[in-house]
């Protein structure tokens, strides 16, 4: 019994020690793979760019929004009132709750997905919506999404 008591505690350090210390979201600071601003697009040039559904690149722009559980997803502000949904490569890196009103240059890739209620509502959960907010969500939407690689703190 104390050598599986002994495991699961060294279990529980070693999965302690690959957690995620997530920096503050000061300028020049990079997250994932990082990235530059070279020959980055506004996120409202975006749909300028678009080939058959991809778009490979850099996108700028500045975060309005970001998931308050782990920093696992963040918005894009677009002029037309929409916000780009961004999400992380492999699951692989998170954002501090400071990068909200921050402009940011992103390296990644823009995929075209069809997002149900469930999923949604969880988003919507994850941005501290009300459940009066949560229970309005009642259609699967097809939405453009940025799967970041890099992104670089302006």
């Amino acid at each position: 019994m104390k050598k599986v008591l002994l495991l699961m505690v060294s279990g529980l350090l070693a999965f302690g020690s690959f957690a995620q210390e997530i920096k503050s979201a000061d300028k020049g600071v990079t997250y994932g793979a990082g990235t530059t601003a070279d020959g980055a697009i506004n996120v409202n040039e975006l749909d300028k760019n678009v080939k058959d559904n991809k778009f490979e690149g850099k996108v700028s722009g500045k975060i309005i929004e970001v998931c308050q559980e782990k920093g696992c997803w963040m918005k894009l502000e677009k002029t037309n009132g929409e916000a780009l949904m961004i999400k992380f490569k492999d699951y692989g890196y998170f954002m501090p709750q400071n990068i909200v009103g921050k402009e940011v240059v992103l390296d990644g890739e823009l995929i075209i997905k069809e997002v149900s209620v469930k999923q949604q509502q969880h988003y919507a959960k994850d941005a501290g919506k009300s459940e009066a907010e949560i229970k309005k969500i009642k259609k699967v939407k097809k939405e453009q999404q940025f799967v970041a690689k890099g992104v670089l703190v302006l």
